[in-house]
């Protein structure tokens, strides 16, 4: 289960952390916290720290009814923070949460080991291509429409088998353009209810029919804070507990804002794998 970044093998047999940096205004939990340049650097810095073995970078808010945002100004937003992290923290490995090809491009030119695309190609048809030509590690998420619409997309017959369905589909597109390293994402939030989350969550080991390695975005979201009648920044232990429970359904990575909480919680569970 290894994946091949900028020549570096990833093997996610074992479980890794992806680590948040959102360079956006308007993201649900940490919207405009990284403005400058040090304040990047020391997130960045302490992520890296604790063990993140990936750099998540968007500068697209994807929260539900987020508003819309030129290719410019996501351009504006993430490719200086690429550079400026890769400046100062060369092995990093980022990756670009982005939906639009060109960004991914140019992300991956300016330095980027992979793309994180939360419409698997679906918002943009020269995605998959482009992904191909790079030749670098691809994470398809499931979601129906976009961040704007989704809410309103709520409707299932079998949630979890439509999910596999379309990673189905997916995945066989992403071959079709010579895509190898494949990372799955069941899309916790989007165009699902707190009740469809729960159901996702308790049934991902089925995710595993997909032979893909499986990624959990459910850091801080809604369906943990509006459970426990808190706020998003009331939300770290119960996220910690929800990672416990996709760790044990087969995630190999944790999409997080959290990355010491989420390495002790793999820690743990790696010991407990291994009596």
């Amino acid at each position: 289960m290894n994946i091949n970044c900028k020549g570096k093998l990833i093997d996610l047999s074992m479980p890794k952390v992806m680590g948040i940096l959102n360079v956006t205004p308007d993201s649900f939990f940490d919207g405009g916290k990284y403005k400058d340049e040090t304040e990047i650097l020391n997130q960045v810095e302490t992520m890296l720290k604790h063990q993140a073995t990936f750099i998540d970078i968007g500068g697209y808010s994807s929260r539900p009814n987020a508003d819309d945002v030129s290719e410019a100004e996501e351009f504006s937003r993430v490719l200086p923070v690429i550079e400026l992290i890769l400046k100062h923290f060369p092995e990093a490995l980022i990756s670009i949460d982005t939906f639009r090809s060109e960004v991914a491009k140019q992300s991956v030119e300016a330095g980027a080991a992979l793309v994180n695309d939360i419409s698997a190609g679906q918002l943009d048809s020269n995605m998959l291509a482009v992904i191909g030509k790079l030749s670098v590690p691809y994470i398809m998420m499931h979601m129906k429409g976009t961040p704007k619409t989704m809410q309103q997309q709520t409707q299932y017959t079998d949630l979890t088998k439509e999910v596999i369905s379309y990673f189905a589909e997916r995945i066989e597109a992403a071959h079709q353009e010579k895509i190898n390293d494949i990372i799955i994402d069941p899309g916790f939030g989007f165009a699902k209810t707190t009740e469809q989350n729960f159901e996702l969550l308790n049934q991902l080991e089925l995710l595993q029919m997909l032979d893909q390695p499986i990624l959990a975005g459910i850091s801080r979201k809604s369906m943990i804070y509006k459970t426990l009648n808190l706020t998003s920044q009331e939300a770290l232990n119960g996220t910690t507990a929800l990672h416990m429970v996709a760790l044990q359904k087969g995630a190999k990575l944790l999409r997080v804002h959290d990355v010491k909480e989420a390495m002790e919680c793999i820690t743990l569970y790696n010991q407990l794998k291994s009596n």
